[in-house]
């Protein structure tokens, strides 16, 4: 089996044989409101991470890893600003060391670029993430607008994640879905979640 490394969500490792594979370069799907963010923390409790942030500065990301109650690490957090950002986003991503993360959030600002610098670049990370045997995650936002480059995002992803989030009467229910998965098993089903302040398993059961 192709070896694995952990996402941090226990629940997910083990529907994911034990994890993403080694060097993959994954997509998270998730809307503005949603708690997207808990699998980014939680991802940063695994192992050596590089958060790269394209809208927040340092002060606000650190800010919200000082208050989350997630399993969170201790990454290394860097503003991207939007002058050059695939040139300093692509030097920040050259000082990463072996089998360590590296977050891009959100992506959807590197989205609005041009699409051939944008493809090239996502070539560069895709072969500096496999080189060093560690991940990529792309947090990508799912707000009223969608760019056109989110399909290229999706398509040279090795995994895609698709967090739901539907608020009904005074309940509020998340669903992940996992459709793609290069080197694994996608999921067949969905995955349902509680999020609040950590992420779990939700028990509930659907009512028809």
């Amino acid at each position: 089996m192709t070896e694995r490394l952990r996402t941090g969500i226990d629940v997910l490792d083990r529907k994911l044989e034990g994890g993403l594979p080694v060097g993959s370069v994954v997509v998270l799907r998730g809307a503005p409101a949603s708690q997207s963010e808990l699998f980014l923390y939680e991802l940063t409790n695994t192992r050596e991470t590089l958060y790269l942030s394209f809208d927040r500065d340092e002060r606000a990301v650190a800010d919200g890893f000082s208050r989350t109650t997630a399993h969170a690490g201790e990454p290394t957090i860097q503003y991207v600003p939007d002058d050059a950002p695939f040139d300093r986003a692509a030097r920040a991503i050259g000082t990463i060391p072996g089998e360590a993360n590296v977050v891009l959030d959100p992506v959807d600002v590197l989205e609005d670029k041009k699409p051939a610098r944008y493809r090239t670049f996502l070539n560069d990370l895709c072969a500096r993430v496999t080189e060093t045997g560690g991940l990529a995650v792309l947090h990508c936002l799912d707000g009223d607008r969608t760019n056109p480059l989110r399909d290229t995002t999706e398509h040279m992803a090795d995994a895609v994640f698709h967090l739901e989030t539907e608020i009904e009467g005074d309940t509020v229910s998340n669903r992940l879905a996992v459709p793609k998965l290069r080197g694994g098993r996608a999921l067949a089903e969905t995955v349902k979640l509680r999020l609040t302040d950590t992420v779990s398993i939700d028990t509930s059961r659907d009512i028809a």
